[in-house]
């Protein structure tokens, strides 16, 4: 027998799946839910283990996500941290940039560094953009510098220097010396995390892994201890925001590479199952109690960047985070998200949320908030019977309560207070899901919308039919759909090396040794933790732009680049240009950097569909209740148990489908399917 496990930290809950093959070729799936548990979050884990039955000495292969960094980042606590950076540089992190959001505001302040000015400090020497010495570098000074970290109680180091990217020789030698002055001290150098250009970004990237480093790795540390410690064999692999895993040594080294890791498993599973169905164009939707995600998948191709911020938003510019991490957009609308009302009289969902305590006001612990959970409790979308799979008994009298006093103060009955905030809710998601397609050239009619999370079904046919998709898939597992993506998740690095180059004859030799030189760097990397260069699958993409603009958009590479190819790499970057930005120039193409995606199977799992039967799915059926679908009206809706669907069912809508962990709300008009794989497609 085999048993995978993976688990996901939420802000809300903590989520498992487990698939343990048994002797006769079967499998056994096992899901669960608990709390998740700040700041101990590895108690969650743990506890989630124990309530899915999960014997972690039985375990061949646990993989992790977690939203620890993420929390550290925005709720500051992180350490204190000092920075070094190249003479006369020190105040790059505070002049960051000139992209003002709040552009009427004459009174805007720039987000807060991380570092004050009185622990940035400077050293001599300097790199030229080639990577060629211009100035030695001058250790001298850091004993001093050291000293007054030491007195000003900073425990964590972040090193950057000027065109380190290029030549990271510099950065090198600091950080040794750094570490030989002080000896267990967290320091970070920005050649460790990126190499690539962009002196700030590198810099506040730098910072911000090392203001994360230690309470991340102590994190990790105590997760490894725990589970060793009931018997798992080996490390579990840790998401990381690539949509890949990375063991557990090198992630403690640069946790800031799982900022979004938990995200990153959802987009990649419905990247994985789509190609499982033939849906290879897939708007992937992940609703939680806190947070909506969603990202979109052209030809199962998850998009990765690095031009990623947190805490952006129409007042703040925010801050620069220089790692891959998996292209998406992320709304404060999840099921948690608390309704108000706006100096305006206007009615308003988000970004505030009631967390997992107290919760929504359903859950009986004192919340007097309402929350878009509430509206669908209220709206009989939800089972009041069965609230949380039967786990929680729901507070109808608080729920009457906090809907009662929203629609006191927007002058509506408690009804068309619950209509209200689903409308807005729904309104908010959709406006989410067009900046991943609409506004990037892509048709959602082309496009399969894949929803997940504890939300993602109840808002899912709705948000479809706005947008046009073809139709709408709820996976099996939905509510623990993102760590189901782990075990889909190969281990996976993403190198990303500036390198400008124009695209005329004679270039080729140049970019096929810069992306040579990247391939022995991964392979090195991977043979060093005993995984043969034949098992490592390497994927070439660059980074183009017309000549002299600011920004680039990028374009797989297929196989050895020569120049006779060079003229087909220009023709693919125009089509991409211009889907994108709607138009194309006739002026020079030029390559500003490569990405080389480095991945090597350690456990991934293989899905065998099951046979499916006859359509009658009357033997699911558990009845019948009036469903308030906010802009079709009251139905009958009939009332489907989600464990009693098997392959092949099929009925309409008005429906409702219940499982221990989601809510699906299939609307008038629409009709619904069971896959082999218990995926629930619904036509719209």
């Amino acid at each position: 027998m085999t048993l995978r496990v993976a688990t996901d930290v939420g802000g809300t809950f903590t989520d498992l799946v487990a698939f343990e093959t048994l002797p006769d070729g079967t499998t056994r799936i096992t899901t669960a839910k608990s709390d998740t548990t700040p700041p101990d979050f590895e108690k969650g884990v743990l506890n989630v283990l124990d309530k899915g039955g999960i014997d972690p000495a039985t375990v061949d292969f646990l993989a992790h996500g977690t939203t620890v960094v993420i929390n550290a980042l925005t709720e500051r606590k992180g350490v204190k941290v000092g920075l070094v950076t190249t003479e006369g540089f020190r105040d790059s992190l505070e002049i960051a940039r000139g992209n003002r959001p709040d552009f009427f505001n004459l009174a805007y302040e720039k987000p807060k560094p991380f570092v004050p000015r009185h622990l940035r400090r400077e050293l001599p020497g300097r790199m030229d953009y080639h990577g060629n010495e211009v100035a030695p570098l001058d250790l001298a000074p850091l004993a001093g510098i050291v000293a007054d970290f030491q007195a000003e109680g900073v425990e964590a180091v972040a090193i950057s220097f000027l065109h380190a990217y290029a030549n990271p020789a510099h950065e090198i030698a600091a950080l040794e010396e750094i570490r030989r002055l002080w000896p267990g001290v967290s320091a970070v150098a920005a050649h460790q995390i990126a190499r690539e250009w962009r002196e700030y970004e590198r810099t506040n990237t730098a910072v911000l892994s090392a203001y994360v480093q230690p309470a991340a790795e102590r994190y990790l540390r105590r997760l490894e201890s725990g589970l060793r410690s009931r018997g798992l064999g080996s490390a579990p692999y840790i998401m990381q925001s690539n949509c890949g895993v990375d063991s557990l040594d090198a992630t403690a080294r640069v946790p800031i590479t799982m900022v979004e890791s938990g995200p990153a498993s959802g987009f990649w599973g419905a990247a994985e199952l789509g190609r499982l169905i033939g849906e290879r164009n897939v708007l992937a939707l992940d609703i939680g109690g806190t947070t909506a995600n969603c990202s979109l998948i052209e030809n199962g191709q998850v998009r990765i960047m690095t031009d990623y911020w947190i805490e952006r938003d129409g007042r703040s510019s925010g801050y620069p985070i220089m790692v891959p991490v998996v292209d998406l957009v992320e709304i404060g609308n999840g099921g948690g998200s608390i309704a108000w009302v706006d100096d305006f009289g206007k009615l308003r969902v988000g970004p505030q949320s009631a967390g997992a305590n107290p919760g929504p006001a359903a859950y009986g612990r004192g919340g007097t908030s309402a929350t878009t959970t509430d509206a669908n409790l209220w709206l009989g979308r939800i089972n009041r019977d069965y609230f949380c799979g039967g786990e929680v008994v729901a507070d109808i009298a608080a729920t009457e309560a906090a809907l009662s006093d929203l629609g006191r103060r927007l002058g509506i009955s408690t009804d068309e207070a619950a209509r209200g905030v689903i409308r807005i809710a729904n309104n908010n998601m959709v406006n989410a899901l067009k900046l991943v397609s609409l506004n990037r050239g892509h048709d959602p009619r082309d496009f399969t919308l894949v929803a997940f999370g504890g939300g993602g079904a109840m808002h899912a046919v709705a948000l479809g039919q706005e947008l046009g998709v073809k139709k709408v898939v709820v996976p099996a597992g939905a509510a623990v759909f993102s760590a189901w993506g782990m075990m889909m998740s190969d281990l996976r690095r993403d190198y990303f090396v500036t390198r400008l180059a124009t695209l005329e004859k004679g270039a080729a030799d140049g970019i096929e040794a810069a992306f040579a030189a990247a391939e022995d760097q991964a392979r090195a990397q991977f043979a060093a933790e005993g995984i043969p260069a034949d098992r490592v699958g390497l994927t070439r993409l660059a980074k183009f732009r017309y000549q002299n603009q600011e920004h680039t958009v990028e374009v797989p590479l297929a196989g050895t680049v020569t120049d006779a190819g060079l003229e087909r790499i220009a023709a693919d970057f125009h089509t991409t240009y211009e889907r994108e930005y709607t138009y194309r120039l006739s002026a020079p193409v030029e390559m500003v950097g490569l990405h080389l995606i480095a991945t090597a199977e350690v456990g991934k799992l293989t899905m065998t569909a099951r046979p499916e039967g006859p359509p009658d799915a009357s033997p699911a059926l558990k009845g019948r209740r009036k469903v308030d679908y906010a802009l079709e009206g009251v139905h009958e809706a009939a009332i489907y148990d989600g464990a009693r669907l098997t392959p092949g069912m099929e009925f309409a809508g008005p429906a409702i489908v219940e499982d221990s962990g989601t809510t699906t709300v299939i609307h008038p008009g629409n009709r619904a399917r069971m896959d082999g794989f218990g995926n629930l497609h619904i036509t719209l």
